[in-house]
């Protein structure tokens, strides 16, 4: 039997370790100097700049290898054009470790449609261009550049993304993966510590980085398949069945409708689980499916280890459980067995053989079918190693990494992190202020992961679905730091979340069913019923982190799962009546059938259940408070049609959008296989399987958008031209039913939602005056309800607000005494604002 996972701080430490802890990682050789430092074992390279804070992922990384007693240095945000930046702080002796920061560096720079933003919030003053495109390649060729002796480790958010060929958006073709093209000598993708600590250990004790090809979260270059393994043809495996049987999403809140979604739901996890278990070499039991993070020599996954492993959280005494979980036991749940009919074969001497780069590149269904063998195998548990043919060569994929267990969680987040920029910075004043900092500098993270599985999102790709949770003992002394020590604290705490606000230790009931588990989501078509919906120890700490002296308020500002919180009134009740700041966002993302079985997102109903346990509690404390929801745009699935409902739905509600957000097709989700092929992946794919409908080009994309701002004047004459086309010319008019008016308003029209002024830049341009929004495209690229991969806030958020008041045109012509105004659906005057600048609205007749 394999053992555990060895613990991340359990490494006896570098001989470094004497020269002790940094204030801050150095950034110059004059830091270094005053450390008492002639080198740095390890330089990390990055695209942001350097925050020391838990939310930043070069402070992580930096802090964990420097608790190993290694000699960390910063390059934070280089000069690119040449190799004279990347020399800065000497040759390192061990390795260059390359990240493009915490956002990809492509979704950084560019929105939805392409453009150029004109602002980067990783960066002093927000000032754009700090970073190239594709950052990972070309800080890696730099830094080969300076020390073309130096291995190169890459990982982060974009190379994670990237690890295998990937469908590129921005140019529209299938790229190979990103450890060729930037030319690393190894890849680490999903959360990167336990990978990291071993490859530094591992080069300080002189081994080559071209022998270690054994560690879970890894990728690397192969020429041949080694001997003693078996290869499987992915396409010998694919057979793992509908994902989603018909489900009505509009179901109520009726004992009937909730008794079938479940049975939905279970049918669908029996089909899958059966199904999936054909594959060669499934074995139910735990213990002969969960590996060390290191595997058995050749990169194996190896068998055994106990269950506890792959959960993330060792076997704990009592002294490392919080008071509230030891308080809150529950009986004992049943377990539905999924029964598995799977020979018993090793595992861990089998590879698949995905499509090769040259296949997927030339045949989108191929490249759509190689999507879903990858989220088919994504569990630690059960994964198997992943081989892709580019040319002459193999990319090699070990399995993902175990989670971290609690323990380890909490001493990452205790490091000596000192929480604000560096002093290269300067003082947060003005100028000199870091936007994502000003954001995330009074946020904690208690969890990593999602087992939402949502299809446009990258945080399962990437952080896992198993959820790695802090104790509530850890998270409660980060905000004690934060009151005593962080400046400018008010005594607000601005989010306690993660990736998702409440997934807090939940988890499924069976280790053995988790670890043999293979459906892609724990909560669609329904919420599985082996998953613990048991909300107590998030309320517990909820209630404790208030009580906190000096702590006024607790806000939480992740995206909070509904479908989840409607199983936890209790937990609803407390987080509306004490934790809402007078807002609550959250993403149903659409309200039709089709786009929402491709988003792997629930039906309607379950929103409705939420906004009234919302309305309700509210209502008791009360408080005026409003539910804002946000929507996706141009979504594989989603037909003119959808977006027509979905517009009337909003009117109907009245919600009034300020910003929206069209789809950004981002790497290796599973709703860019869609949108590149027109298949499926959540089925099986072949030439002849389900067609998805793609809402592709830059017009059908403006509509969609402008039907989520419908209420502008500025995209009237898009929408009316869509209205008669779609034959519902009887939404137009000045009516409670319609949907907009037949009269335009002077000096409107022209700007429409998603078109470029005069002062817009082509795609080839660098800078971009008075750009619009960027905030919620980025953060659903493979950031997740306003958080990036490692729980962190992105930017900014989306910010839809019911009602909201618009600047009232000046209903004034030149000469003219003021119209009188219409009346609205409410019977007010209606308001209306204009995006020209200079000019002013003027009311117009309505046309007959």
């Amino acid at each position: 039997m394999q053992p555990a996972p060895r613990e991340l701080f359990s490494y006896r430490k570098h001989w470094a370790s004497r020269f002790g802890t940094a204030p801050f990682l150095p950034m110059s050789k004059e830091e270094m100097d005053a450390l008492g430092w002639d080198s740095c074992d390890i330089i990390v390279v990055t695209g942001d700049a350097y925050v020391d804070h838990p939310s930043f992922g070069m402070a992580i990384i930096g802090r964990v290898l420097e608790a190993q007693g290694f000699r960390v240095g910063i390059i934070a945000q280089p000069d690119w054009r040449s190799a004279e930046d990347f020399a800065r702080l000497g040759k390192p002796n061990l390795f260059f470790g390359i990240t493009g920061g915490n956002m990809d560096s492509m979704v950084n720079r560019y929105t939805s449609d392409r453009r150029i933003r004109s602002d980067d919030a990783y960066t002093p003053a927000g000032e754009g261009g700090k970073r190239p495109d594709r950052s990972v390649i070309v800080y890696s060729q730099r830094a080969r550049e300076a020390f073309s002796d130096v291995p190169i480790v890459i990982g982060g958010i974009e190379a994670s993304l990237r690890r295998i060929a990937h469908f590129d958006y921005w140019s529209e073709k299938v790229r190979r993966s990103v450890l060729l093209d930037a030319k690393a000598d190894l890849l680490v993708y999903g959360n990167g510590e336990r990978q990291i600590v071993e490859i530094a250990h591992r080069l300080a004790k002189g081994q080559p980085i071209d022998q270690i090809d054994d560690l879970r979260g890894t990728a690397f270059v192969r020429h041949a398949t080694p001997e003693g393994w078996t290869e499987i043809d992915s396409t010998s495996i694919d057979e793992p069945g509908p994902l989603n049987p018909p489900i009505d999403p509009y179901a109520a809140n009726d004992a009937k409708s909730k008794a079938a979604m479940q049975a939905a739901a279970n049918n669908a996890a029996a089909e899958i689980s059966s199904a999936a278990g054909a594959a060669p070499g499934m074995d139910a039991s735990a213990n002969s499916v969960i590996a060390a993070n290191v595997l058995p020599t050749g990169g194996a996954p190896g068998k055994g280890a106990s269950a506890s492993t792959l959960a993330g959280e060792a076997p704990a005494s009592e002294a490392d459980v919080p008071p509230c979980a030891t308080a809150a036991k529950q009986p004992v749940a049943k377990v539905v067995k999924f029964h598995r009919h799977v020979p018993t074969s090793d595992r861990g001497q089998s590879v698949i053989r995905m499509p090769a780069f040259e296949a997927v590149r030339d045949d989108a269904v191929l490249y759509a079918h190689a999507s879903r063998i990858l989220h088919l195998e994504s569990n630690p548990g059960n994964a198997r190693a992943l081989v892709q043919r580019h040319g002459n060569v193999d990319v090699w994929l070990n399995p993902p990494p175990l989670p971290l267990s609690m323990k380890e969680m909490d001493a990452i987040y205790e490091l000596p992190y000192q929480r604000v920029p560096h002093p290269f910075y300067g003082e947060q004043k003005g100028a000199n202020k870091i936007p994502a900092y000003e954001m995330i500098r009074f946020s904690i993270a208690i969890q990593r992961g999602c087992f939402g599985g949502c299809t446009f999102c990258s945080i399962t790709e990437h952080e896992g679905r198993i959820i790695q949770n802090r104790s509530e003992n850890s998270i409660i002394k980060e905000i004690e730091t934060i009151r005593d020590s962080v400046p400018g604290f008010t005594g607000v705490i601005s989010d306690l979340g993660g990736p998702t606000a409440n997934m807090y230790r939940l988890a499924c009931k069976s280790r053995e069913i988790e670890t043999a588990c293979r459906r892609p989501s724990c909560v669609f078509p329904g919420i599985c019923p082996n998953l613990n919906t048991n909300h107590t120890p998030l309320i517990n700490l909820y209630r404790r982190a208030r009580a906190l002296p000096g702590i006024k308020k607790i806000l939480i500002g992740s995206g909070v799962r509904y479908d989840l919180a409607v199983e936890s009134p209790e937990y609803v009740k407390e987080l509306v009546q004490h934790h809402v700041g007078g807002y609550l966002k959250i993403a149903p993302e659409a309200i039709g059938e089709g786009p929402l079985s491709k988003m792997m997102k629930p039906g309607v109903g379950t929103y409705y259940r939420f906004k009234e346990l919302f309305e309700k509690f509210s209502r008791e404390a009360g408080k005026e408070q409003y539910l804002i929801p946000y929507f996706i745009a141009a979504h594989p699935g989603t037909t003119d049609e959808d977006m027509l409902e979905l517009a009337l739905w909003l009117k109907q509600n009245g919600y009034r959008a300020d910003q929206v957000q069209a789809f950004l097709p981002s790497p290796m989700a599973t709703a860019t296989a869609m949108w590149h092929s027109g298949k499926n992946p959540l089925r099986k794919v072949t030439h002849g399987s389900e067609e998805v409908h793609i809402p592709k080009g830059l017009k059908v994309r403006r509509l969609h958008k402008a039907f989520l701002r419908w209420h502008d004047a500025n995209n009237w004459p898009i929408l009316r031209d869509a209205l008669r086309r779609m034959g519902r010319a009887d939404l137009i008019g000045p009516g409670k039913q319609h949907l907009i008016p037949a009269w335009q308003p002077l000096g409107t029209g022209d700007a429409h939602e998603g078109r470029r002024s005069k002062h817009s830049p082509s795609p080839g341009q660098t800078s971009v005056p008075g750009r619009t929004n960027q905030r919620h495209e980025s953060a659903r690229a493979g950031a997740s309800n306003a958080k990036d991969r490692r729980g962190l806030p992105a930017a900014a958020s989306n910010a839809n607000r019911p009602n909201a008041p618009q600047a009232a045109f000046n209903a004034k012509r030149a000469g003219a005494s003021q119209a009188a105004p219409s009346k609205g659906a409410a019977g007010k005057p209606l308001k209306f604002r204009t995006q020209h600048t200079g000019l002013k609205g003027v009311r117009l007749p309505r046309s007959k």
